[in-house]
């Protein structure tokens, strides 16, 4: 598994919504918004509703490849983003967890295989 570097893990943690990609088993795209959770392991848990019931938790009973894009606006002028792209394989997990009461037994638990961030140098994303 590859690791986050520490200013990754800084910025995923003071970050809450990301994009999720999975792939439907007919190869069609499929991008949702989703809260994740980053793990002391490494890992990353994306948790929801009814996720158990969701097209992306289909798509991954398929296949288990997923992306995860975390990014933001730093500044409009000058022109500033920040970001992280992490592709991996996904592992689909049920039963209780520590999300929160709201979320679904069901939970995507993402494996980083590979890592690409910009703009994580600084804390002006410069």
């Amino acid at each position: 598994m590859t690791e986050f570097s520490e200013a990754e893990r800084a910025y995923l943690k003071s970050q809450r919504l990301g994009r999720l990609a999975t792939v439907s088993p007919q190869g069609q795209p499929q991008a949702n918004p989703v809260g994740f959770f980053p793990q002391d392991d490494g890992t990353i848990l994306v948790g929801g509703y009814e996720m158990g019931r969701s097209k992306k938790w289909r798509n991954l009973q398929q296949n288990p490849k997923v992306a995860l894009v975390v990014d933001d606006i730093v500044s409009l002028r000058p022109w500033t983003v920040r970001g992280i792209d992490i592709r991996g394989e996904a592992e689909l997990l049920i039963g209780p967890h520590e999300l929160g009461p709201h979320f679904s037994e069901e939970v995507i638990r993402i494996h980083p295989r590979r890592i690409h961030s910009w703009g994580l140098d600084s804390p002006d994303g410069s």
